[in-house]
């Protein structure tokens, strides 16, 4: 029984979870945001201007949000990724990837292998 009770706490803490950025009064807010590996991130455009959240390194770009509009972005590396509206440049953001640690990072076999 302790097993398995500890297999579900491993398997609730690997679940991806979902964050949001709004885009307000020309700011993503918030400006920087800290997630794990596999979390996804969702922006939402609450101006009544068209922006984007368009990566520094162009690795990803959520193209035209207008009013309303949302975009998500999972992110499956760890890294810090700086981001900008192309619209207004002066509009920056960071997202900061943590990696998963210890048996997270585990293969299926590894973590079978703890309980034999």
């Amino acid at each position: 029984m302790k097993r398995l009770l500890f297999l579900l706490a491993l398997v609730s803490t690997v679940a991806a979870a979902e964050y949001s950025v709004d885009i307000s009064d020309f700011v993503f807010d918030p400006v920087t945001l800290t997630i794990m590996e596999g979390d996804t991130v969702t922006w939402t455009n609450l101006d009544q201007v068209p922006h984007t959240a368009t990566a520094d390194d162009a690795t990803w770009d959520s193209g035209t949000l207008n009013h309303g509009e949302s975009w998500s972005h999972t992110f499956d590396a760890s890294g810090t990724w700086d981001y900008h509206c192309t619209f207004h440049p002066m509009m920056t953001g960071t997202v900061v990837v943590e990696p998963q640690s210890g048996a997270e990072n585990g293969s299926w076999g590894e973590i079978k292998g703890l309980f034999n």
